[in-house]
């Protein structure tokens, strides 16, 4: 007989079955929502689209030219909020693009944003994918 045993016997303590369990739920539970967390940030990904302003030209006071890329997920309609701004950083213009799908994952475009005042800079504001 171990010492606490020994100990056990003598205070009348005894080993409860049911902390085993709980002890088993716990992980379990906790495996679980660790799961979960990471679904949700892979799915989340896997519909993410990423946008870059690769170059941008003042036309004239009433339209910019502005050229981007996107990686999008293969198969997927996107659109994209595209904006030009004046020198004080005040939205002169944008417009929301629809992209086709396409099965490639990196595309390259160029799109006119008409403008009310002459701009100084424009830029890709948010890409996302379209539903259906």
């Amino acid at each position: 007989m171990t010492t606490q045993d020994m100990l056990d016997e003598r205070y009348g303590r005894r080993r409860s079955p049911a902390r085993a369990w709980i002890i088993g739920a716990g992980i379990v539970i906790a495996v679980a929502v660790v799961g979960l967390f990471g679904w949700s940030t892979v799915r989340g990904s896997l519909n993410s689209v990423d946008s870059d302003t690769t170059s941008f030209d003042v036309v004239d006071e009433h339209s910019v030219s502005l050229g981007f890329q996107i990686s999008s997920p293969p198969g997927a309609a996107v659109a994209c909020a595209i904006e030009a701004q004046d020198q004080e950083h005040g939205v002169v213009g944008w417009r929301v693009v629809e992209l086709p799908a396409s099965e490639l994952h990196a595309r390259a475009f160029r799109e006119t944003i008409p403008t009310t005042a002459l701009a100084t800079t424009g830029f890709v504001n948010s890409c996302w994918v379209l539903p259906g």
